[in-house]
């Protein structure tokens, strides 16, 4: 797409639609409109062919929305001329809910919005409050997030690739799938007594440590994973009907990715290789290697394929993190921020003072604002944080992944077929409470 000059040669400047599209350096052009305006510029012929054309209601409740995801279609035929989703049916307020509780509750509220992966909510709101804080956990509660994080990691891929099966037709991927993320969610249950919503990950560490033979556990997982990925490969990935279905379908360019705000693979498939991992390194990502997987075509095909080595990465990553476990506490041994142990209750009126205050009021947190994000399954996932000294956040927002990927849809949607719509939408693999929060 190019700028297109304005040929009016009055006084008076003439705005062109065009304009919209504002140059990079490198001279690529970067998509500034929205997907109506983008077809009026282009002149699109179905614009004036309304005859034929029908509006269509594709969800809320439909099992290939993932959720509660509604699209209002605009087509004619089979052929999507225009998409447009709207969202807010699963809106809880959890943002300003989160300004009404205190720092101790808060990992306990933002663990339900992305209820594939709240490792990466719970972490993302700890990192943040921490750092308003100006407190250092433990190197052992470091590396204990690292370890849950990609087993979550794992856990949602295992999701995806369930569901995105079940979406096309790959009935026994949403069985294997399943079976997969099961062995995950059995470890996670273990450690934090929860399969999902776990609340582990909290301000000052973890909850708890890891459970005596939880290496045992990993290495069997590690050792039970690459073989069933080999399987995928043969159910799915060379296969020709799988590839017709993926291939060329919901293709988007880098520069559209970027200028649509795109993240995690659905940015990486165009061939951008950010990861906030490798980036912008927090925990200690800088201490492990692992690759960050990039796609050529942004096609559904690359999404899929991308998520799939993402696994195998993740597998890398918790493989290295076996080894250099470290030893030590799990969370700072800070009696203002950090619960006394059980057993002490009943034997210091100290620790009980401790406990009453943190489990009543909170602990209170340094004036200040704060922005922390990490790289969630969805991509860059972000709490931005102010504190007016008290004991609860004065504002808190979230910036979720899935919400800024769901304006991809429109463009990538665009005169393909409602067929491939689902396939588009399970691409992008929503989480629709992440996106209404």
């Amino acid at each position: 797409m190019s700028v297109t000059e304005s040929t009016d040669t009055s006084d008076e400047p003439v705005v062109d639609p065009t304009e919209r599209v504002r140059r990079r350096g490198d001279d690529s052009a970067v998509l500034r409109m929205s997907e109506a305006e983008a077809a009026e510029v282009g002149n699109d012929p179905h614009l004036h062919a309304d005859d034929q054309r029908v509006l269509l209601n594709m969800g809320p409740s439909h099992p290939s929305t993932h959720g509660v995801l509604r699209l209002m279609l605009e087509m004619e035929g089979e052929t999507v001329l225009r998409s447009k989703p709207v969202i807010g049916y699963l809106h809880t307020g959890m943002e300003k809910q989160g300004e009404q509780l205190s720092y101790m509750q808060g990992s306990t509220n933002v663990t339900r919005m992305d209820y594939a992966s709240p490792l990466f909510t719970e972490l993302a709101f700890s990192l943040a409050t921490e750092t308003l804080l100006e407190i250092e956990i433990p190197e052992r509660a470091t590396w204990i997030r690292m370890l849950m994080c990609e087993l979550n990691r794992l856990g949602s891929h295992f999701l995806f690739m369930a569901t995105n099966g079940m979406d096309l037709g790959a009935v026994g991927m949403m069985i294997y799938g399943w079976r997969e993320r099961e062995e995950v969610l059995r470890f996670l249950e273990k450690v934090t007594g929860l399969r999902m919503n776990h609340n582990y990950i909290r301000p000052g560490g973890v909850a708890a440590d890891l459970p005596d033979g939880w290496e045992y556990d990993i290495a069997r997982l590690l050792e039970m994973i690459p073989p069933r990925l080999k399987e995928y490969d043969t159910l799915m990935t060379g296969q020709p009907i799988w590839r017709g279905r993926l291939q060329g379908v919901g293709a988007m360019s880098a520069e559209e990715a970027i200028a649509l705000s795109a993240t995690g693979p659905v940015l990486r498939s165009a061939g951008v290789p950010s990861d906030l991992r490798r980036d912008e390194p927090y925990l200690a990502y800088d201490q492990v290697e692992f690759d960050v997987i990039v796609g050529t075509y942004g096609d559904c095909y690359d999404r899929y394929a991308i998520r799939l080595n993402e696994i195998r990465e993740s597998v890398r990553i918790i493989g290295q993190i076996l080894e250099a476990m470290p030893s030590g506490d799990y969370r700072v041994q800070d009696k203002k921020v950090t619960p006394p142990p059980r057993a002490r209750i009943d034997e210091s009126m100290e620790a009980l003072i401790h406990h009453f205050k943190i489990f009543t009021e909170g602990y209170k947190v340094p004036a200040g604002e704060v922005y922390a994000a990490v790289e969630s399954p969805r991509g860059e996932l972000g709490v931005y944080m102010v504190s007016d000294g008290s004991s609860h956040p004065y504002r808190m927002h979230v910036r979720a992944p899935s919400f800024v990927n769901l304006q991809t849809m429109p463009h990538m949607m665009r005169d393909g077929l409602i067929a491939d719509g689902v396939a588009i939408i399970s691409s992008v693999d929503p989480i629709m409470g992440e996106v209404d929060r």
